[in-house]
């Protein structure tokens, strides 16, 4: 069984509120789990001692266990000086331009450099 460490949604619509929780990583993402180390809550402001609230040793008991934390959970598990600093992608290959787009946008750099060194001549 492949343990994660997560985040569940709770709270009413427009009101995130989130539990950290150790879950198999094939169950949905509020779906069954095993045990709730923490708590996040984006409502309240930065500097808030409660937005994110950690179990400490239960985290680091489950991270011995082989537990993986997610990009987000990670991110907190660093904050907190529990774990190292996670690598989170800038931008996805899905949304970068096509390649038409990239040819235009290289064409237009060409364009603009030709006619930078004309106008210093």
């Amino acid at each position: 069984m492949a343990l994660r460490i997560r985040m569940t949604r709770a709270g009413a619509k427009k009101r995130p509120f989130y539990r950290i929780v150790i879950a198999d990583s094939r169950s949905p993402r509020d779906g069954r789990f095993l045990e709730i180390v923490g708590t996040y809550n984006p409502m309240l402001p930065r500097e808030d001692e409660k937005r994110v609230v950690l179990k400490t040793e239960r985290l680091q008991h489950w991270i011995k266990m082989g537990a993986t934390p997610s990009e987000r959970v990670q991110l907190f598990l660093y904050n907190a000086k529990l774990a190292e600093k996670p690598v989170i992608h800038e931008q996805p290959k899905k949304s970068a331009p096509k390649a038409k787009a990239q040819e235009r946008a290289k064409a237009a750099a060409e364009a603009a450099a030709k006619a930078a060194e004309g106008a210093q001549a």
